[in-house]
């Protein structure tokens, strides 16, 4: 299987990975910003900009400042299952897709999980809080934490560890592969 093939269909696995699920048929929050109850996934935002967003809860914590920490990390933390789910994803497709089935390369193996993980991780650093709100029938906070595709790029762009041509592959495709799995959610 030629390079480009291999990545096409590594790129394409991988963020379908980030799928989300359904959102629930009852709103989780009465009177709630739209952002609540659509929940954490891969959308557009209002200017029409590839984003990932993760919604964060803290109930029961009446120290402010932890709540609002606590909750801005749950929301982060909605991310990292996205991209955890990606990761996962890549590096299964990638080896099934270079081992050709014979599984005894494990330390090729570890070796791309390694470097995919740690990627990963380091995109987080671009996710940040951009919203929250207080439910005034319980006092449960919830934080909106956003990552825009443009912090995944500059991440793609510093990232040391990724092959050239990989990181040149998914920076040439992430917008169509984010637009597929956009229109993927919307059918669900």
């Amino acid at each position: 299987m030629n390079m480009n093939r291999l990545l096409a269909v590594v790129a394409v696995a991988a963020l379908a990975a980030c799928a989300t699920p359904k959102p629930p048929s009852a709103p989780i929050a009465n009177n709630a910003p739209e952002w609540v109850n659509k929940g954490s996934g891969a959308f557009k935002d209002n200017a029409g900009k590839q984003v990932f967003y993760g919604v964060g809860i803290a109930q029961g914590i009446r120290n402010r400042a932890l709540a609002v920490t606590a909750a801005d990390d749950r929301g982060r933390a909605e991310i990292a299952k996205i991209m955890n789910s990606y990761v996962t994803t890549l590096t299964k497709d990638y080896m099934a897709s270079v081992t050709a089935g014979d599984m005894t390369k494990s330390s090729e193996e570890q070796m791309v999980s390694s470097t995919m993980k740690n990627f990963a991780k380091f995109t987080l650093h671009g996710a940040l809080p951009v919203d929250h709100w207080k439910d005034p029938s319980d006092g449960t906070l919830f934080a909106l934490v956003k990552l825009d595709m443009s912090a995944v790029q500059a991440s793609l762009n510093e990232s040391k560890e990724l092959d050239s041509k990989v990181r040149d592959y998914v920076k040439a495709n992430a917008e169509k592969a984010f637009d597929e799995l956009s229109a993927e959610e919307a059918k669900h």
